[in-house]
């Protein structure tokens, strides 16, 4: 048990540098910094010279690698030796989209980004063949660690989907709350898979206000990646120079983001006072204070001063980061019935 949640620890770990990864890649630019899926310009390890995307004589190509000819992505159609003369015929255009632009350092931090990705996919298939030990015990254990391993399966194809887009910003949202999901299901694991601690007393409406707060939490999360769309969209009528011009007209998404912020802390500032009176053992409600407190800040920063360097990315992680500990302070909140579950893993 204790290797399983050891290693369920360094998956979510994994997970939350996806996430963190993912929120730099936005911040600079860098989604289309690999053009193509899994590989990078038909690359395992992405070049660092934009020669190595141009056509040369007397060169040896594999099939698979990229070239840039004619602001057009050509892909070796079969492993081949190029002679004096470019042959139309040994390449075939790129068809998923007509994206053909090399940035070394875009390339670089979307790759980075995929390496976490691959890791935290290898970690997460170790812990579902670790969870074939629970299987006797608590079959649930088993189901759910497999159902991570496809969680990051379907994680790893809509990220495909992402690149193929062009960076569409459905789809950008879409890949961030599944990121949340697959982050939901290693913390609940790791909850369940818990030495069972002696019981305490619980409170039903602190209970049930901190799922409702979880719940608004996530509208929250959900708006928020509504407002980056229409930033998205901004930024390209605008240019990412003009951040005074990116919320100039904000929709009515934004103003609702906005002030849902202040019943968010409002409720949950109402149960950290709750808890304190009545000593309840759930002190993650510090850290869910602290990060709403951060989220607020960096969201004024954001309207207010145009946008800092890095408060984009950091409002990201730090919504993702409030929703595990929301998340796992829900599990805690509710620790009485897990606990005889805990008991038979």
């Amino acid at each position: 048990m204790i290797v399983f949640r050891k290693t369920a620890k360094i998956t979510l770990i994994l997970v939350y540098l996806v996430i963190i990864a993912g929120a730099v890649v936005r911040m600079t630019g860098s989604g289309m910094g690999c053009p193509d899926w899994p590989k990078c310009f038909g690359y395992y390890i992405p070049p660092t010279d934009v020669a190595t995307l141009q056509w040369q004589p007397e060169r040896n190509f594999k099939k698979g690698q990229v070239i840039i000819v004619k602001q057009q992505l050509k892909v070796a159609k079969s492993d081949f030796t190029t002679n004096d003369d470019f042959k139309a015929s040994n390449w075939e255009t790129y068809t998923k989209h007509d994206y053909a632009v090399f940035n070394v350092w875009h390339t670089w931090i979307e790759y980075i980004n995929r390496l976490f990705g691959a890791l935290a996919g290898l970690a997460t298939l170790l812990l579902a063949l670790f969870s074939f030990r629970f299987w006797n015990k608590s079959k649930r254990v088993t189901i759910l660690s497999w159902l991570v391993v496809f969680g990051m399966g379907f994680q790893a194809w809509l990220g495909a989907t992402v690149v193929y887009s062009v960076l569409e910003p459905v789809k950008i949202t879409l890949h961030m709350l599944m990121a949340l999901v697959i982050v939901a299901m290693l913390l609940y694991l790791i909850y369940i898979t818990k030495t069972p601690a002696k019981d305490v007393t619980q409170d039903k409406t602190v209970s049930s206000l901190l799922g409702i707060a979880l719940l608004l939490t996530v509208v929250q999360i959900a708006l928020g990646t509504q407002v980056r769309q229409l930033v998205d969209h901004q930024v390209e009528l605008v240019g990412e120079q003009a951040k005074s011009l990116w919320l100039q007209h904000p929709t009515l998404t934004f103003y609702v983001h906005r002030s849902f912020s202040v019943a968010v802390f409002l409720l949950n500032g109402f149960l950290f006072w709750q808890i304190r009176q009545k000593k309840l053992p759930l002190k993650k409600i510090n850290w869910v204070m602290g990060f709403i407190f951060f989220e607020i800040i960096t969201g004024i920063l954001m309207y207010y001063v145009d946008f800092p360097f890095g408060t984009q990315p950091l409002h990201l992680v730090l919504a993702s980061l409030l929703f595990g500990v929301h998340f796992y302070l829900v599990l805690e909140a509710f620790g009485k019935r897990e606990r005889i579950v805990s008991k038979s893993v």
